[in-house]
């Protein structure tokens, strides 16, 4: 899907679940250097936090949100959910994040090969499965300079997510014929799927895992994998084609301040969505100052100080 000659295509956002918002927070910006571009509540449970990290300005194909509950159980991985969220790197910086890695007592595993890219894989505290993709060409691209990362090692966004299902032929029709993915490659039993370009979070590996376990929610776990749409009139195209191609029920659009949404359960589990890039996060406060200040939607402002007085320190 293309607006104006710009391409809008690849992931907009993930969402996961995690433990106590402290800890995440000090992970996310102390330790992987990401930017806090907005830190509200979640719209269906305004007693608990949403926190949005991602690059300075908050770009779609950045952002990695996080519902945490203190005292959310462990997730176990398995068929119907996101296997790992990979972020990408400039190609050099490895090395670099393997010995931070070391220092900081991140759990990671050795550099390895995947369809001829060099990848880190390591876990959060709460056991989410991540990774950093070693890329060409983009140590030029603009990064955050956060956390005590310098900038020509810092992340650029998302490289994509890997998806766990128990057969993959109808989930990749969807990223084929909707989202504007193409299937390049396959190792084993992992089918990659590209957005011509290699945008931002243009990557998405569908793993055909057929007779293991379904997951269980939890700390831990992706909740939901959203792909970018440019504006209403383009998720509208995208709807209508799920709809009509591949039999897909649709949520209604539900606005979510900073983009405006639907969701649907593929075919192999998983929940999407599908996220207008519009209006964005500096939609209520300033750039410069995104991610400082408690945000909440209307219809809560009313109890902002019974809603600030449940929700844990972040400081």
């Amino acid at each position: 899907m293309s607006f104006n000659g710009q391409s809008f295509n690849g992931i907009h956002h993930v969402t996961a679940i995690s433990g106590p918002a402290r800890r995440n927070l000090a992970f996310y910006a102390e330790v992987l250097g990401l930017r806090l571009v907005k830190k509200t509540v979640n719209f269906d449970d305004p007693g608990t936090y949403h926190l949005y990290f991602g690059d300075a300005a908050g770009a779609p194909g950045t952002i990695l949100t996080f519902f945490p509950w203190e005292h959310a159980a462990p997730g176990r991985l398995g068929v119907g959910q996101t296997q790992e969220t990979v972020f990408r790197v400039p190609e050099g910086s490895l090395g670099w994040w393997a010995h931070r890695f070391v220092e900081k007592g991140v759990p990671h595993e050795t550099i390895t090969r995947r369809f001829g890219e060099s990848v880190l894989a390591f876990k959060d505290p709460d056991g989410m499965r991540l990774a950093l993709a070693g890329m060409p060409g983009i140590g030029d691209e603009p990064a955050w300079n956060g956390g005590g990362v310098p900038p020509e090692h810092a992340i650029r966004g998302f490289h994509g997510v890997s998806l766990l299902v128990e057969a993959g032929d109808k989930t990749g029709a969807i990223l084929t014929d909707v989202f504007g993915y193409a299937k390049t490659a396959t190792e084993g039993t992992v089918t990659r799927y590209a957005v011509p370009g290699n945008p931002v979070g243009g990557i998405v590996d569908i793993r055909a895992a057929g007779g293991f376990l379904p997951g269980r929610e939890g700390a831990g776990s992706v909740h939901h994998v959203a792909f970018r749409a440019a504006d209403d009139a383009a998720q509208e195209a995208m709807v209508a084609r799920l709809r009509e191609h591949h039999g897909q029920r649709v949520t209604e659009q539900r606005d979510r301040n900073y983009f405006r949404s639907v969701y649907f359960r593929e075919p192999g589990g998983i929940l999407f969505e599908i996220a207008t890039d519009v209006p964005g996060f500096a939609v209520d406060e300033p750039a410069e100052s995104l991610g400082q200040a408690l945000k909440l939607p209307a219809q809560y402002e009313a109890q902002r100080a019974r809603i600030e007085a449940v929700l844990p320190a972040l400081d």
